[in-house]
C-alpha cells in the first residue's frame, strides 16, 4: 500500500510535463504574513503554447486572498530580470515582450490574457 501511495505522489502531473520548456526568471513576493500574499512571477517559454500557460499558472503556489500573477514571455526576446509590486509590474522597455498574463486574484478567479500590453 505504501508504494502505490509513493508512486502516485511521484507520478502528479506537473511543470515538468507541459510543452514549451518554462524557465522562471523573475520572482518578487511581498513579505506581509498578516495579509493578502502578492506573488508576481516573469517566465519564459519556448513558443505559443496558450493552454500551457495557463496550466503553467495554475500549478503556481496561491495563498488564500492572495493574489498571483505569471508574465510569460518567449525565451528569445529580451527579458525583465527585477519586476515590482506595484503595477506596472513589467517594466514599460520588456511590455511589448510579454506573451499573455496569468492572473489569480484574491477571490481565486482566473484570468488569462494574450499580449496584455497592447
Amino acid at each position: 500500500m505504501l508504494i502505490i501511495i509513493v508512486w502516485n505522489f511521484l507520478n502528479q502531473p506537473g511543470v515538468k510535463d507541459l510543452k514549451g520548456d518554462f524557465k522562471e526568471i523573475s520572482f518578487i513576493r511581498n513579505e506581509q504574513n498578516d495579509g493578502p500574499v502578492i506573488r508576481v512571477y516573469a517566465v519564459t517559454v519556448s513558443g505559443e503554447y496558450w493552454h500551457e500557460m495557463q496550466q503553467y499558472g495554475d500549478f503556481m503556489p496561491h495563498t488564500k486572498y492572495g493574489n498571483t500573477k505569471v508574465y510569460f514571455f518567449k525565451d528569445s526576446d529580451p527579458l525583465p530580470i527585477k519586476l515590482t509590486l506595484l503595477e506596472p509590474q513589467v517594466p514599460q522597455k520588456f511590455q511589448s515582450a510579454c506573451l499573455a498574463v496569468y492572473e489569480k486574484n484574491g477571490m481565486s478567479e482566473v484570468s488569462f490574457r494574450k499580449h496584455p500590453f497592447k
